[in-house]
C-alpha cells in the first residue's frame, strides 16, 4: 500500500475512533453517578467537545490530502478500534474505559507519526503529535482519579 494511503487510513481510523468515542462520551456524561458526579460530568463534556473538534480537524485534514472520511455511524463502527458503551457501568468503570480508549488511539497516533513522517507530510504529523501529548495528559489525570 503507498504510503500516503497510509496516513489517509491512519487518519481516518482516528475520524471512526472519535465518532464512537463522541457518543460514548456523551453516554458516560449522560449516566454517570455518584459522589464524583459533578466533576466527571464536567470532564466528560469537556471530552466530548473535544472528540467533536477532533472529528472535524481530522476529516477536513483528510479531504485536503485527497482522502475521503468516513462519515456514517456504521462505517466508523466498522473502522474502528473503540467499542461504543454498552452498559450504564459505575462512574470508575467509566473512566477506567476512557483511559483504555485513549491508550489505544495514542498507540495508533505514534504508528501514525511515523507513517507521516515517512512521507513528510509535517501537518498531519503535528496533528497526530499534539493530540498525543493531550491525550496522555488526559491519561494520567483520569489515572490520578482513580488513585
Amino acid at each position: 500500500m503507498e504510503k500516503q494511503v497510509q496516513v489517509q487510513d491512519a487518519l481516518n481510523k482516528q475520524v471512526a475512533n472519535w465518532t464512537v468515542l463522541y457518543t460514548k462520551l456523551h453516554h458516560f456524561h449522560w449516566y454517570v453517578k455518584g459522589h464524583h458526579f459533578f466533576s466527571l460530568h464536567e470532564k466528560l463534556e469537556e471530552l466530548y467537545n473535544k472528540a467533536d473538534s477532533v472529528i472535524d480537524e481530522f476529516a477536513e485534514r483528510l479531504l485536503a490530502i485527497n482522502g475521503k472520511p468516513v462519515s456514517t455511524l456504521k462505517g466508523s463502527l466498522e473502522l474502528a478500534s473503540i467499542q461504543e458503551a454498552e452498559t450504564t457501568s459505575g462512574a470508575d468503570e467509566m473512566v477506567k474505559e476512557v483511559v483504555n480508549d485513549f491508550t489505544i488511539i495514542i498507540g495508533e497516533l505514534k504508528e501514525g507519526i511515523a507513517l507521516a513522517d515517512d512521507v513528510k507530510d509535517d501537518v498531519t504529523e503535528d496533528m497526530f503529535i499534539s493530540l498525543q501529548e493531550e491525550l496522555e495528559k488526559h491519561v494520567w489525570m483520569l489515572n490520578a482519579y482513580l488513585g
